[in-house]
């Protein structure tokens, strides 16, 4: 603060207040920064309703940050259509991470949902040959470093307040099932075990070889997973396709597929449209029709739960068609919301979650 400036000054604890006329008010207002004594340069912008004589801090109002809040849902969204917008599907690839399917956090926990997805496709996009993930405080805490010049990746956490104390922190109301609390998300940053120097060696695993089958032909432990769901399936033609009025799912035999993995990626597609009538999953984006809104978003969801249903069994995503038009629908239903990728993998972990328990539901009962 410039000495030459005459100010008052209200001290409260071990900070202080600075208040001095606002040029810019020209009406008695006032401006300040509320500063550490032993940093005064770094001070906080206060705004003082004009009038005001009296220094309480209860009627000093803290002016708005000039740097604006980090949005996370923005920053995931504008980085996802980024790299749809080059014509890759970075989570399509062959998984190649050693030790687990998924990525984990430092505990060893999978993550689900969004975070399963955007850590999927990063791990993809950098090469890195850990499923390991964690924060810097994290690192720090095991003795480790990350090292300099990494680059971070956003993961969100959902959780809910009690509503008059969520309106307070976060100035407006959500919908929610309950009254009395109001949901809400919150982002922070980790780094992969690869960017990080000093973990212990059970944080970069060795990956296996991955298996070899035989083309055109099952796999043994696929298809029993898909059979025993009890979907009604038609292996004829070479379309795939779920018909909601028949509840009836339509694929192209096997032998068509020289990869078997690429068959069961595409099954598993169709069995994440079946979850979506009302008696099971009730997911409704309104009349789906070829090419509009509603049509992509069940897309976003049918291809994140192959996805997820591809790190439990072993294969990667796959379509029959991969076109400009499949990858505009993506785009298109980004740009109009930028959190509807968080709401649709949600959805996808949901529809895979309802298939693996169908499935061991069925298996149990052939067992039986």
């Amino acid at each position: 603060m410039p000495k030459d400036i005459s100010c008052q000054r209200y001290e409260k604890s071990k900070s202080k207040l600075w208040v001095l006329p606002d040029p810019e008010t020209r009406g008695g207002g006032l401006a300040g920064f509320w500063t550490d004594p032993a940093v005064p340069s770094k001070g906080v912008s206060l705004t003082v309703p004009p009038g005001l004589h009296t220094y309480q801090t209860s009627e000093i109002i803290m002016a708005k940050s000039s740097k604006p809040k980090f949005d996370a849902a923005a920053s995931i969204t504008n980085e996802l259509i980024k790299i749809i917008d080059r014509g890759v599907l970075p989570w399509r690839k062959p998984w190649t991470v050693g030790g687990s399917s998924v990525p984990l956090r430092q505990n060893g926990e999978p993550y689900q949902g969004v975070n399963n997805f955007l850590l999927t496709m990063r791990t993809m996009m950098a090469g890195y040959s850990s499923p390991y993930w964690m924060t810097l405080r994290q690192a720090n805490e095991l003795d480790a470093k990350v090292i300099k010049g990494s680059k971070s990746s956003v993961v969100v956490y959902y959780g809910t307040a009690e509503r008059e104390q969520a309106e307070s922190a976060h100035g407006g109301e959500a919908e929610t099932e309950d009254p009395k609390t109001i949901p809400f998300m919150k982002s922070y940053r980790v780094f992969n075990a690869d960017q990080i120097e000093g973990l212990d060696p059970r944080f970069h695993p060795v990956a296996s070889e991955p298996e070899v089958y035989p083309e055109r032909a099952p796999i043994l432990h696929m298809q029993s997973f898909f059979e025993a769901i009890g979907a009604n399936v038609s292996f004829s033609g070479r379309e795939a396709c779920y018909v909601p009025n028949l509840d009836k799912i339509y694929m192209p035999p096997i032998e068509l597929f020289e990869n078997p993995r690429n068959f069961y990626a595409v099954w598993g597609h169709e069995l994440g449209h079946w979850t979506k009538p009302r008696h099971r999953l009730n997911r409704n984006y309104g009349d789906a029709r070829f090419g509009n809104t509603a049509y992509a978003r069940e897309e976003i969801v049918a291809e994140l739960c192959t996805v997820f249903l591809g790190q439990k069994l072993g294969f990667s995503a796959h379509t029959l068609e991969l076109n400009a038009a499949y990858l505009d629908n993506w785009v298109r239903v980004l740009r109009s919301d930028k959190r509807a990728i968080f709401k649709h993998a949600a959805d996808a972990q949901r529809a895979c979650d309802y298939l693996v328990a169908a499935s061991e539901a069925g298996q149990g009962e052939q067992a039986a």
